[in-house]
């Protein structure tokens, strides 16, 4: 009787790389059961002689490299295509997904976690967090062996395409939800990207709306994300403010999928806040 693991957690496949599960063995099989198990939850979707599509991004973690490749390995190996869209804050890998109606997306990133870590993260076709259920399908596939002899060859074989305008598609959105009749002129905006995937999306769409942009930590290398910057390290954003003398601080973490606030006199907005402000 096949043994059954569990590796996906509350936010998909995450732990130390190269360490299981989050190594190129294990990734490229997550990549071969994703593809078997999309194209097959979305045959309406593609068109007649089309093949299924995955979108894949990252943040800025050197094991990307290592886990990016894997998975498009296992995904074309199976027949299905690969969007490659680079570094993008995880929101940007969901609206991506949608955007270019993909069947699903993925996104590699351990969120606020040192560069040590990474992880592997499913959105459906909507760009909305895959169903515990389809996520059990693809760990089973992962370990029981059902589709180990599904081997398409010659032109049956995925193809992996790099979007090189991805980033742009994600910064005309966020600017989109601006709202209309109002700008970001005449203010000064401190902006902590933490060396992570929002390092030029961030400030792009702050100054194409008009501001004034003193940004900190945009330099990432593959191994400084979140390295004492970020929404987890509020201090850092507080000295951005200070030293800038900029109007409003922004923080991110590694993914870009939370935001820290602070005021020009340093005071931190909380997420209570945040919300209140938002609604």
């Amino acid at each position: 009787m096949t043994e059954q693991r569990k590796i996906f957690g509350t936010d998909g496949v995450r732990g130390v790389a190269n360490v299981e599960p989050v190594t190129a063995e294990t990734a490229l099989k997550l990549g071969r059961a994703a593809a078997y198990v999309f194209a097959q939850l979305n045959p309406r979707r593609t068109p007649a002689g089309a093949r299924p599509k995955i979108v894949l991004g990252k943040d800025t973690r050197l094991s990307g490299y290592m886990l990016e490749n894997a998975l498009v390995a296992g995904i074309t190996s199976l027949g299905v295509d690969v969007l490659v869209i680079g570094p993008l804050p995880t929101p940007g890998v969901a609206y991506i997904t949608r955007s270019l109606r993909a069947d699903a997306g993925i996104v590699l990133s351990a969120s606020h976690n040192a560069y040590q870590d990474n992880g592997i993260k499913f959105f459906r076709h909507d760009g909305y967090k895959l169903d515990d259920q389809i996520e059990e399908k693809i760990e089973n596939l992962v370990f029981n062996g059902e589709i180990d002899s599904i081997r398409p060859t010659a032109n049956n074989i995925g193809r992996a395409t790099r979007i090189d305008d991805a980033l742009g598609r994600y910064v005309e959105f966020a600017k989109t939800s601006f709202p209309k009749g109002f700008s970001l002129e005449e203010m000064r905006v401190g902006v902590d990207v933490a060396n992570g995937a929002a390092y030029k999306s961030t400030p792009c769409v702050l100054r194409e709306l008009g501001a004034e942009v003193a940004v900190a930590h945009n330099e990432p290398n593959g191994i400084n994300i979140n390295d004492d910057c970020g929404s987890m390290h509020p201090e850092e954003i507080q000295r951005i403010v200070e030293i800038s003398g900029a109007d409003v601080g922004i923080s991110h973490d590694g993914d870009a999928d939370r935001v820290l606030l602070c005021d020009e006199d340093g005071e931190i907005v909380d997420g209570d806040e945040i919300l209140a402000i938002a609604a």
